[in-house]
């Protein structure tokens, strides 16, 4: 760290709190990609962000508005909005077939203000777990009466939460809300929400139409669904969402998010979303760069890339599971010391291997040029090396990947790293 004596007792007891996370090894800091790194960790799914093709689409865009207005001049409820702001709503709305949507300059901004703001005095907040955390900071200015976890993507403890919350006849009966939130596809897992079934659950529990589902499609958006429209639209559910969040700083290499819902909710949000009325708006070029994007998924442009990216997902798992099995018959210490994952397959470009040495981990990975991350808590609960794929990653990256991983993992339970040709010899077995 840094020295910096403190000059005040804040900066003593900030001082304190950081060389606590220091002594702990949960400092974060800023970090920056190298260059000619091999990308495994950001969720750009489609690598869309060094794409020519979309590049193309919005200089495009840019040109064919002529003459435009650099900033947006203020909030929309000033000087900020747009017919364009509008008629992009509009059309981003219909491509996830929704009524209606309300453009955010982020999904953090979406997220805290929807949930600030749409719980009413005596309502039921029930999210899972593991949501994230600018759902928290809306619950926190909530003022609904009770906020509550159900265990990660448990049916069968969503319903104990659920049923327990019958016993106020407001609830049992109706007139009070109780509000899920839930999301498609977690950030940190890879895995899926079963939203199915929680509709289902929610149909047997609050028969009286007062249970609201609200689900965050911020690691689906672009990936899952037809041409990208998500989890909701994959399982046809669009009618029985209150509220879904779509963001375009990932899968979309723009930035921003909408919120889908009805028009009334729309209208709502316009009046009581603090994050959305007291903020200057996007600027003209990120609308364009959003439709840009919103272009390619709405032509098919993407679905080649999608394939792609199932593909060595795939291929990354089977990988990975032939690894550690290859790996236990050399060693007695249980591999769930060294290293797991999950063993079905993730429906997701998100791996998360678990291990009580990520940071190990990572830094072998990064040493060879390849960029993943280690996820410590608090971030998460458990240690890990979250690793994403894309479609720009070649086959070729993915089997190097894994190579790497092998050695670490021989390095850990002490048996001889493949030598030269170690490679082509692990490739034979796969």
């Amino acid at each position: 760290m840094e020295p910096h004596k403190p000059r005040n007792q804040l900066e003593k007891a900030l001082r304190d709190k950081l060389d606590n996370r220091y002594v702990n090894s949960t400092l974060r800091k800023l970090t920056a990609a190298p260059e000619h790194s091999v990308d495994f960790s950001s969720n750009d799914f489609l690598s869309l962000s060094t794409s020519s093709t979309l590049r193309s689409a919005f200089l495009e865009e840019l040109t064919r508005q002529g003459d435009f207005q650099l900033g947006s001049g203020g909030s929309r409820l000033l000087d900020g909005n747009s017919k364009y702001a509008v008629e992009l709503e509009n059309e981003i709305a219909a491509f996830h077939n929704a009524q209606s949507g309300i453009l955010f300059n982020s999904g953090f901004d979406a997220n805290s203000g929807l949930f600030a703001c749409i719980p009413q005095p005596g309502d039921v907040i029930v999210h899972d777990e593991l949501i994230h955390a600018s759902v928290h900071d809306g619950m926190k200015m909530s003022r609904a009466a009770q906020k509550l976890p159900f265990a990660h993507n448990c049916m069968i403890h969503l319903r104990e939460v659920l049923e327990s919350l019958k016993s106020d006849i407001m609830i049992s009966k109706g007139p009070k809300n109780v509000f899920i939130a839930v999301e498609s596809v977690y950030s940190m897992d890879g895995d899926i929400a079963p939203l199915a079934e929680i509709v289902s659950l929610i149909d047997d529990v609050l028969p009286y139409g007062n249970g609201h589902i609200v689900v965050d499609e911020a690691h689906a958006t672009g990936v899952l669904g037809p041409k990208g429209r998500g989890l909701v639209c994959k399982l046809g559910l669009e009618d029985r969402m209150f509220a879904r969040l779509h963001t375009f700083g990932k899968s979309l290499a723009a930035s921003g998010a909408i919120v889908l819902c009805s028009p009334l909710v729309r209208s709502y949000l316009i009046n009581y979303a603090r994050p959305l009325i007291y903020t200057t708006f996007m600027p003209f070029p990120s609308l364009a760069a959003i439709k840009a994007s919103y272009s390619l998924l709405q032509s098919g442009a993407t679905e080649p890339l999608v394939d792609h990216l199932i593909y060595i997902t795939q291929r990354l798992h089977t990988q990975l599971l032939q690894l550690l099995s290859r790996n236990h018959q050399r060693t007695h210490v249980s591999m769930k010391e060294i290293l797991q994952i999950d063993a079905s397959c993730p429906a997701s470009p998100i791996f998360a291997l678990l291990t009580h040495h990520p940071r190990s981990l990572a830094q072998h990975c990064q040493d060879d040029g390849f960029i993943v991350r280690a996820v410590v808590p608090p971030t998460v609960p458990t240690r890990r090396v979250r690793v994403c794929l894309h479609a720009g990653n070649t086959v070729e990256e993915v089997d190097r990947l894994v190579q790497r991983i092998e050695v670490w993992v021989r390095e850990q339970i002490g048996v001889d790293s493949p030598r030269d040709g170690g490679l082509e010899v692990i490739k034979a077995r796969l």
